[in-house]
């Protein structure tokens, strides 16, 4: 029998019993945007019958249209079409709540305990699983993506333009996000078509058989005076925070300048959590020098062991950020504080997108000219991803990387003698187990790890002599390096050392 027409309805269902379902979809949302989306639509489609097929992927196929995570834009879009605002509010906050929890207690593990041998392994044995997980995402979305020989020219000009000339991510996605719209819009086949998650095989749920049903809510209908009044909560929410930084403590303080970066990745982080990563690496390592390329490594494996979307990284890179650079305040409750303000201003925006977009989005509904754009971004941004493999590979299985000048640009050569032969086994094995035998992301994570950890812990016990300095309060009174090499003093926090972590003080 069809579900009941929703056009006079409000909630479709309990906010407590949608909240329980969200927290549920939260806790094993783990394997990136395609297996996060894949949880979604097993329980949500299949199993509570909630929304239909047609549905689910018309809302990810708005999701995929916009900046940011669009697997927890999807959990918003969906909340906010059961519950209304306060729904999607629930969706989306329950979607990252976890995986931030998770990433600031591993955050402090790793500064205050990454010196111990068996920590360090730990990590050393995740940067080399990471690496095979970029590859599969490589050999993944390109599979989908680069469907005619247009599609593969614009991969490998992203790749180009980033690899070798150091071009600005959003320059790249607006570049291809252009050539793709004109594309369509011009009617050239091979830019026709599209690609995205698929919510798997099996029988097809209809949204006429659906709680949700064919229908469409009140609250979906557009109206201007709801989108000029979300949109502005929403800004304030936002950029206040931002502007107050901005002038009560300056531009160049750490916390003005990660609440301004991270704002504009909110902005332009299309195609996923990986090819932001590029971008991330470019801005956060080479240009303000917050941390090191292993450390980037670390937060991805940080990221991808915990459940949420995988630009929590992000949360990350702000937590070492403020750690090194706040001066003034304990370095731990600078990191805490970079954490907090890095998440809000990443996932703030998310809920604009779709509170304020959401109610239009039936206007979008088989735009070509849309549909060739994110086309062609997602082709750029497979470019953009092996950039980053090959980026990580350099500076994980290298201990040296020299600049060399070509065709006008740098290509980052790293020098053989200095090759880490544990970390090129470990990611050999990873990559087998990946691509060969196709293992899981958590289990190949967890094997590394566990092999980092016996292969390298003797010997960095030995390099490393851990030195800790204990009181007679029996506290661990150690310091801090900023980016800057200065010495800041920081009572049990172990000073971070030349891969990211500590070094013997």
């Amino acid at each position: 029998m069809s579900a009941p027409a929703v056009e006079s309805r409000g909630e479709l269902l309990p906010l407590g019993e949608a909240a329980r379902t969200w927290a549920r979809i939260a806790a094993l949302s783990f394997g990136g945007p395609a297996g996060q989306i894949a949880v979604m639509h097993r329980i949500l489609v299949e199993e509570k019958r909630w929304i239909g097929e047609e549905r689910f992927l018309h809302a990810l196929n708005y999701c995929m249209l916009l900046p940011g995570p669009e697997a927890q834009q999807l959990a918003t879009y969906i909340g906010w079409l059961l519950n209304r605002t306060r729904g999607g509010l629930v969706a989306g906050a329950l979607f990252v709540l976890p995986g931030f929890l998770a990433i600031l207690g591993l955050s402090f593990v790793y500064v205050l305990l990454g010196q111990i041998p068996l920590v360090e392994g730990l990590f050393f044995g995740l940067k080399s699983a990471v690496l095979a997980v970029v590859l599969q995402a490589v050999a993944r979305i390109g599979s989908r993506a680069l469907r005619n020989h247009a599609m593969r020219g614009l991969a490998a000009a992203a790749f180009l333009a980033i690899f070798v000339f150091d071009a600005p991510f959003p320059l790249i996605v607006l570049a291809a996000g252009a050539i793709g719209y004109l594309g369509g819009r011009a009617g050239i086949a091979a830019f026709q078509g599209g690609g995205g998650h698929g919510g798997g095989g099996g029988e097809i749920v209809h949204d006429r058989d659906t709680l949700l049903g064919e229908g469409l809510p009140d609250h979906a209908r557009p109206g201007a005076g709801w989108t000029i009044r979300v949109t502005g909560i929403l800004l304030v929410l936002w950029l206040a925070p931002v502007a107050a930084l901005l002038v009560t403590l300056g531009p160049d303080h750490v916390f003005s300048r990660i609440a301004t970066f991270f704002s504009q990745l909110a902005v332009v982080t299309f195609g996923g959590a990986y090819a932001v990563l590029a971008y991330v690496a470019q801005e956060a390592v080479a240009t303000f020098g917050w941390l090191k390329p292993g450390e980037m490594l670390d937060g991805l494996g940080m990221a991808e062991t915990t459940p949420g979307p995988l630009i929590m990284v992000t949360q990350f890179v702000g937590f070492l950020a403020a750690m090194r650079e706040a001066t003034g305040l304990p370095p731990l409750l600078a990191a805490t504080l970079g954490a907090i303000l890095t998440t809000w201003v990443t996932f703030v925006p998310c809920f604009l997108w779709i509170f304020a977009g959401a109610p239009f989005v039936e206007r979008l509904r088989g735009n070509r000219a849309l549909s060739a754009a994110l086309g062609a971004i997602t082709a750029a941004v497979v470019g953009v991803i092996l950039n980053l493999a090959i980026w990580f590979a350099i500076h994980t299985l290298f201990g040296e990387v020299r600049a060399v000048p070509f065709a006008g640009g740098t290509l980052d050569v790293p020098v053989p003698a200095t090759i880490d032969w544990p970390a090129l086994l470990l990611t050999l094995g990873a990559v087998v187990a990946v691509f060969r035998f196709r293992l899981g992301v958590l289990p190949v994570l967890g094997a590394c790890a566990c092999l980092g950890a016996a292969l390298s812990a003797p010997a960095m016990a030995t390099r490393s002599g851990l030195s800790l300095s204990i009181d007679a309060s029996a506290r661990i009174r150690t310091v801090a390096s900023n980016s800057d090499g200065q010495m800041v003093r920081c009572p049990s926090l172990l000073r971070l050392g030349e891969r990211g972590h500590p070094a013997p003080a």
